[in-house]
Parts: C-alpha cells; structure tokens; sequence
C-alpha cells in the first residue's frame, strides 16, 4: 500500500492553509487595538494616492553577500537584505531581515534579465523555487537568472511567532470541525482568541506589516539591489496577489508578467476565502468521486460516485465516534478532511486519498511501515508558523465584516452545503474577527499602465476557483487569461505542453494569445 508515497508539489504545504474563512462572533472592543498613527498614515496614503517615500540611501547602498545556499541545489545562491518594518515610516522601527535566493541564466549570451518567483500560501517558503523553475524547464533557466525569497514573516526572513504546534494541532485536528452544537461554536472562539492573544504576545509590534502591500516594497528593494531595471515574474496562488500588488505598486518596473492559480486580487480575502467551499466540493464531487468510483476495482469505495461518497461518509462517522490512534497520533474526522483538501489539489494524489481511505477503514491490516509513514503525514495539518504568516497576511491584508451573527449563520450553511471545507469557516473565521484591526492601504488592481500580463486557470482548482480567476481577469485590463480544463492546482511545471508554451514564449519572446484561449488538461 502506498499511501502518501508521492511528495507535494510546490504548493501542497498550502493545501489546507487556502481554506474558506469568515468572522465570527462580535469581537469586544478589548480584544481590538486601536490602529497606530502609522497605520492610520498607511489608510491616508491610500486615499490620496500617495506612496510611499523615497527608500533611504542606507538600504539602497546595502551588498548582497551571496553564499551557496544552507540546503538545496548546488547552483543556487542565498543572501540577506535589510528592509524597514514599515515602508512608510522607515525610521519608525527595527530592521527586518528578508532571505533571498538565486540562480544565475546558464548561458550568459542568451540572457535577457531577472525573472522573479514568489511563493503561496501565505506563509511557504520562496528560496528554493528557483532551482525548481531551472530543473523544469531549461529554456527559461539559460535566459534568466530566476530569484526568489522567503516574504517577510516566513521561514529564514523574520518571522511571525502565534502559538506553539500543540495549540495550532487542537485549533484544526482537535476533533469535528463539523460540529455546530453551542459549546462547540464557544471552543472555536476561545480556542481563536487564545491563539490571537499569542500572536500579539510573540509579535505586536510586527503584525501590522505582515501584509502584501509592505512585500512587494521589499520585492522592489530587490529588484534594485540586482541592479535591474525591469523583472519579469512568475507567481502561481497567493503570489498571484504578490505579483499584481507589485506590477500595480510599481508598472514601470516590470516586463512580462506570469499569474498562475489566481486569487482575486481585484477583491478582499472575505470575499475571495468564502468561495473557497464551493470549489473544494466541486473539485471532490466532480473529479475525486467520479475516479474514486471508476477505480473500484482497485480501491473497493463504490461503483458509483454515490456509493464512493457514502463510504466516505461512514469513514468519517466512525472517527467521530471512534478516532482512530495510529503510532500515537489520533485521528479525527478533521484529519480525514484536511488529507481529502490537501489531495484535490492534484490529480497525481488521488491514488494517495483512495489508499488512506482504505487504511482507515482497516488499519490493523497494514504493515507497520505504512502505519507510521500515515501517523508521520497527518500528525500536524498545519504547521505552526504557516499558519502564523497566513492569518497575519489574509486578516491584515483587507478588511473584514466582525458582524458575529451574521457569520455564525453564514458558517452553518457552508457547512451544511459544502462540508468538506466549509466545516473549517468557523476557525479561520474566529482568527480574523479576533485580529488587531488593521489600517493596510487599500491596493485597486486595474491593469493601467502595464503590459500585457498572462493568467493561467484550471476549471476545477479547488482553492483559486476558476470563477475568482474570472473576475480578477476582467478588472487586470489587457490580461490574456488561459483556461486549462481538470481541476490541477498551479498550471505552469505541471507536465501540461499546451501551458508550458505558452508561458515560454511569452517570457522568452514576448509572444501572447490574441485573444483568452484554452489548454486540455495534462495527460498523465
């Protein structure tokens, strides 16, 4: 039995990370901070259409002192860069520290500029993505030297610090998130407001620059310490919302833009996060259960997709009446859950879902091997500082209704409508109505000024649902949008020829569709 034998692609640690959100109960006026003179001077430079000013010679003059990376490909080069906290007060605080990545064109006579990465999430790490881009596809490698880094608040940058993985693992495996009885909804919202108190106990004072907006300054500083004048950039999920902010923030410095998996950055994270149990059940519904179904001679779920839903649904009854301790990790229906979002994501992992879908149902007939390697994978859904730079960016980044009543009723009905993931609105809604209001600047996407940007979409994608894809499309003016049938998340290095053309002769010759055109899904 194989389960879990393949690695997640690039953005699988996201899996459960880009689940729907709402807010939850009222939040007392004690557990929100008033906002500080900066950020308040942040929501001024919105309104006026001011920016932000000039960068100080201290940061401009800085060396990048590049070393071969601590762990990773051997061509790739890693450094560090002093950012101020807060872009628009740049004396106001200490220093941050942004790592960033590296891998030099091959072929020096081809090379035509920088082509920069960015990572998903929020909350994955950026630095070793360029080693990736190369090994994929040679072309773009010996034409650009292809640069990343880890966004402030992640991994080897400075990082956000909420609650410890213990807290973390109650928060989203503590049992069924399927629960709407009264003391349940009560031990969501504590159990949120716990983790927001530890985030301003770790963290205050950084929280309110833990946003997009303040990134992509951090991008641009970059972009002129490689002494380019333009980048060219490829981004797929949440850096989708990183590239676009940039390009907006800064249209004179980019060249060709690449958006892959697209949230909608025309919109906020309220909106964009409630479609997200819509599309997750869609992806379960119409390609998971159908396969599972068509595969039954191998895994033994159902003939139909009926059949294959009802087991599914006796699985998770019976761990919620039972959970299941596997070599000491307890599995709950919210660990069945978050495994069937995290597979959705890919087709290639369908194969991994049906077989723990068996183990489940019978697992002291599994070896011992396989019993461990499934107790190692679902031991933590989140980790604990993913989850800490995602809530930090998706609360702070825009705003959100903190009506309690209303997304209490609005969490029952995604649960009772699309439960696979709509079960999880109450957690993520009770952090961001609990979280210190935040005064970001308010960012509008309209494609003026830019070139021609190039959006790549799959029909099915669970988590940046093609209908999001659409409406970011039709406010990015002159954006082609490429629509790739299946359900795959991330579009580009997904072994489709039809996509990888098209992103390829885009970065390397400039060459776009006419006109929005369409890919097959990849074959496998």
């Amino acid at each position: 039995m194989h389960v879990f034998n393949k690695p997640g692609r690039r953005l699988a640690a996201a899996a459960c990370g880009l689940l729907a959100a709402v807010a939850l109960p009222t939040v007392p006026a004690s557990a929100v901070s008033p906002a500080s003179p900066a950020s308040t001077s942040h929501a001024n430079l919105a309104a006026t259409g001011g920016a932000a000013p000039p960068v100080p010679a201290r940061y401009r003059r800085q060396q990048l002192d590049w070393r071969p990376c601590a762990a990773g490909a051997p061509e790739l080069e890693c450094a560090s860069m002093s950012v101020p906290r807060d872009w628009y007060h740049p004396g106001s605080g200490p220093d941050l520290t942004i790592a960033v990545s590296r891998r030099r064109a091959t072929d020096p006579a081809k090379r035509r500029g920088v082509l920069m990465m960015a990572a998903g999430g929020p909350g994955a790490s950026g630095l070793p993505r360029p080693a990736g881009l190369a090994a994929y596809s040679p072309k773009l490698a010996a034409a650009y030297d292809i640069v990343s880094f880890d966004q402030r608040g992640v991994g080897a940058s400075t990082k956000v610090v909420c609650s410890d993985q213990d807290t973390v693992d109650a928060m989203f495996g503590g049992g069924d998130l399927r629960d709407r009885s009264a003391a349940a909804v009560r031990r969501t919202w504590e159990r949120a407001r716990e983790f927001v108190r530890d985030c301003r106990r770790a963290s205050g004072g950084l929280l309110p620059y833990i946003t997009t907006d303040q990134a992509v300054h951090d991008m641009d500083l970059y972009r002129e310490l490689l002494g380019a004048r333009q980048i060219s950039y490829y981004g797929p999920s949440y850096a989708t919302f990183l590239g676009a902010y940039y390009a907006t923030e800064f249209p004179r410095r980019v060249e060709r833009v690449v958006l892959d998996s697209n949230i909608d950055f025309t919109g906020d994270w309220q909106s964009f996060l409630t479609g997200q149990p819509m599309s997750f059940q869609r992806r379960f519904e119409q390609d998971f259960l159908p396969w599972l179904a068509a595969n039954d001679a191998t895994y033994h779920q159902g003939r139909t997709p009926q059949e294959a839903q009802a087991s599914y649904e006796r699985l998770r009854a019976a761990l919620h009446d039972r959970p299941l301790d596997v070599e000491g990790t307890v599995i709950t229906p919210d660990h069945l859950d978050a495994a069937a979002a995290n597979a959705l994501y890919d087709a290639d992992r369908f194969g991994d879902l049906a077989s723990l879908l068996g183990f489940l149902a019978r697992p002291e007939q599994a070896p011992e091997q396989t019993r461990k390697a499934v107790a190692d994978r679902l031991r933590h859904l989140m980790s604990a500082g993913f989850v800490a730079d995602f809530f930090s960016v998706t609360c702070g980044d825009t705003p959100w209704n903190r009506d309690g009543r209303y997304w209490v009723e609005e969490s029952a009905e995604a649960t009772r409508a699309h439960p696979l993931a709509g079960a999880r609105e109450l957690t993520y809604a009770s952090v961001c109505a609990n979280w210190p209001r935040s005064e970001a600047p308010r960012i509008e996407v309209t494609g003026e000024g830019l070139p021609p940007v190039l959006m790549l979409n799959s029909k099915n994608d669970p988590a940046t649902y093609y209908e999001a894809a659409v409406r970011a499309h039709r406010g990015l003016a002159g954006s082609r949008l490429v629509t790739v049938e299946g359900g795959d998340h991330g579009q580009f290095q997904n072994g489709n020829a039809c996509v990888d053309a098209y992103v390829e002769g885009y970065l390397l010759d400039g060459t776009l569709p006419a006109a929005d055109t369409g890919c097959p899904a990849p074959g496998r």
